[in-house]
């Protein structure tokens, strides 16, 4: 065996072999264990929200407005209209996940391919650089807002502004992957043996900037629920009645001097998410470096 075979062997050994010990190192670690419990308790309660509460999201009491948490069948209290704060608050998660997992599907369906071709042709690079870079400039949040005001008012375009706005994060991270991994000894090695570029796009440089997308993904989902609970506190995202924590929130705000508990509980919400994810997309980030 040649001395470039061995090389790339031994490297595709080794990228095989990284996943298996991957749940060993994150268990091993507080913030990982921390991180997934969280994570893990945050999709369980969206998941079985019907489960976990006898109301409906838009069963309305007008004879129990603005009740205190604790009241007897009002854990978490309710709003202007009677409605059970807890569980508006289970159904309003369940849809600021799907809009974050939905938005991590769409930039990394788009941005990778992008990221693979702008790494690996040159020319290519300069035409998807450009038009990154000059997206980039624009805050991805004021990206997000100015196209959600264009399309309107919806959960899907919601979730296509978003992923609009964060595709160009997911190009410039997987562009620097590739453009490492290539300079590496056993992707030159698989050039020396007549490998295709495609074929050693997806054969050797994929599988070693994988590590990079999933980190990227930890990245866009808490990005993501921040985003649609901004877009629907602008009236620019999910629309009531359906639940959502941004909607609960923008519910909240006329009554402040009221029932300052109408909007504690979903902002409190929005911050478990994002520093649950964000915990867990550290440790994974340690644990696949």
């Amino acid at each position: 065996m040649s001395s470039a075979t061995a090389t790339s062997t031994a490297a595709a050994a080794k990228t095989a072999k990284a996943p298996k010990g991957f749940w060993r190192r994150l268990i091993a670690k507080p913030s990982g264990v921390v991180g997934l419990v969280l994570c893990a308790v945050i999709i369980l309660m969206a998941f079985f929200a019907n489960v976990l509460t006898p109301y409906t999201p838009d069963e309305m009491n007008l004879g129990a407005v603005f009740q205190i948490p604790g009241t007897i069948g009002y854990p978490l209290g309710t709003d202007n209209l009677g409605r059970d704060t807890f569980t508006r608050m289970l159904f309003g998660m369940r849809a600021s996940l799907t809009v974050g997992v939905l938005t991590v599907v769409f930039c990394t369906v788009i941005g990778v391919p992008l990221g693979l071709i702008a790494g690996q042709w040159k020319a290519a690079d300069a035409i998807i650089s450009r038009i990154t870079d000059i997206m980039l400039s624009f805050p991805s949040l004021i990206l997000a807002v100015g196209l959600a005001a264009i399309r309107g008012a919806s959960l899907s375009n919601v979730v296509i502004a978003l992923g609009i706005a964060y595709v160009p994060p997911m190009i410039r991270v997987v562009r620097g992957e590739v453009l490492r991994v290539r300079a590496l000894d056993f992707v030159t090695a698989s050039y020396t043996m007549n490998s295709t570029r495609g074929r050693t796009l997806r054969k050797h440089v994929l599988g070693n900037i994988l590590p990079a997308i999933i980190v990227q993904a930890t990245i866009v989902v808490p990005s993501a629920v921040l985003g649609e609970s901004v877009l629907s506190f602008l009236g620019l995202g999910i629309q009531p009645p359906t639940p959502s924590l941004g909607v609960m929130l923008s519910d909240a705000q006329q009554y402040i001097s009221v029932d300052p508990f109408m909007g504690v509980f979903p902002g409190l919400m929005i911050a478990i998410i994002c520093l649950s994810f964000n915990i867990l997309g550290d440790a994974v980030k340690d644990c696949l470096q």
